[in-house]
């Protein structure tokens, strides 16, 4: 009797054993929770504040003519930031609630916004002015906003900032998606041109958005949790359609100087972007949201880097101080292997492109300095 206990005993064990090993096997984890620790042991230099003062081309500050300037400049100066510039200069708000009809605030927004900034240092955050789309198509417009756009630049605009939404969202006055090259806006780049103010525009979105959202999109992350940047052949056009729009533009307006914002999104191929830079000599890019397409492939951004130096100025685009630390690590260390700090945006590791100093300058200033106008050059080193 006590001999078939025990073997009962021991053929239970047996089972509760191996339905234990199969519940642990069987356990799933989702990819947002899966966050492992890397036994890597390599080099780490955390840069939290960057090797030469900078500027960054690409920014937004949306707090308007009351925010607390003196903390901006003291975020700043922690990085080693001396100027900003806010690119969202007049603002931007749904004026109808209509889909794609955005207008911008009120007349003298950007004004008392400069005006503030004012009463601490002018010289560290500058701005770039918007233009309105309502009213596309209709009598007077071009006029009307060749005009602003002239007294904005006298009132103290350095530049001039087209949202994604031209190409995109933004429609004329029979109800139509106006296209980057609409020839009715010719007049204001020319009048850019003119005014020697460079246009820093955003078109499209990265290509990753129009693909399908499924075990193969390497942005599926981001477009899991931010369903609304899913894009497609129809909403609005093919990505491809919407980024020849803007090269078209470009190579039709050679006088005047235009920065192309997150590197054209062709970060990820700067084989065709080093081509069009080529054909484009009017051209710029700044890296702002695509630090993570440079970080992963460090050798080939380098030599990108080296070769297109004299085209390529620092951008962020959102205002989170503590994300500039990639940034740095990525243009300045030759670090190996660290984390992105942004999972939804880039799950993959990056390497520092551990750039010479002259090329650094160049990126960090000197290449501001002479595209954006009435910047303080006694700021900044030789």
């Amino acid at each position: 009797m006590r001999k078939h206990f025990n073997q009962l005993m021991i053929i239970s064990l047996l089972a509760f054993n191996s339905l234990q090993c199969q519940s642990q096997s069987n356990k799933k984890m989702d990819f947002e929770t899966y966050d492992p620790v890397s036994t890597l042991v390599v080099p780490k230099h955390i840069v939290t504040k960057a090797k030469y003062p900078f500027i960054d081309v690409h920014n937004h500050q949306w707090e308007g003519p009351g925010q607390d300037i003196k903390k901006l400049v003291t975020e700043m100066d922690s990085l080693n930031l001396q100027v900003m510039v806010n690119l969202s200069g007049r603002g931007y708000r749904n004026s109808s609630g209509r889909n794609g009809d955005f207008d911008l605030q009120d007349q003298d927004y950007m004004t008392r916004y400069m005006a503030s900034v004012a009463k601490v240092d002018a010289r560290r955050v500058l701005f770039f002015t918007n233009i309105s789309f309502v009213g596309f198509g209709e009598a007077g417009w071009a006029g009307k906003t060749v005009k602003g756009l002239e007294s904005d630049v006298k009132a103290g605009a350095r530049g001039l900032k087209i949202y994604k939404d031209l190409g995109m969202e933004f429609k004329d006055e029979k109800g139509k998606i106006i296209a980057v090259d609409d020839p009715r806006l010719d007049p204001v780049w020319d009048k850019c041109g003119e005014l020697k103010i460079p246009v820093l525009i955003h078109s499209a979105d990265p290509k990753a958005f129009w693909f399908p959202e499924d075990e193969h999109n390497e942005r599926w992350l981001e477009i899991a949790t931010h369903p609304d940047r899913q894009r497609s052949n129809t909403n609005p056009a093919p990505w491809d359609s919407i980024i020849e729009q803007q090269h078209r533009m470009f190579k039709k307006h050679p006088n005047t100087t235009f920065i192309a914002a997150h590197f054209g999104w062709l970060g990820g191929d700067l084989a065709t972007l080093g081509k069009l830079l080529d054909e484009m000599p009017n051209v710029n890019v700044e890296f702002g949201a695509i630090i993570s397409d440079l970080g992963r492939q460090p050798r080939a951004a380098a030599a990108f880097f080296d070769k297109y130096q004299d085209r390529i100025l620092f951008g962020k685009d959102s205002w989170v101080p503590s994300e500039y630390q990639t940034y740095f690590r990525v243009l300045e260390t030759e670090d190996e292997y660290f984390p992105y700090h942004k999972k939804y945006h880039a799950f993959w590791p990056m390497y520092g492109m551990g750039l010479p100093d002259n090329i650094l300058k160049k990126i960090y200033y000197k290449n501001a300095l002479r595209i954006i106008p009435g910047i303080d050059k006694t700021m900044f080193p030789d």
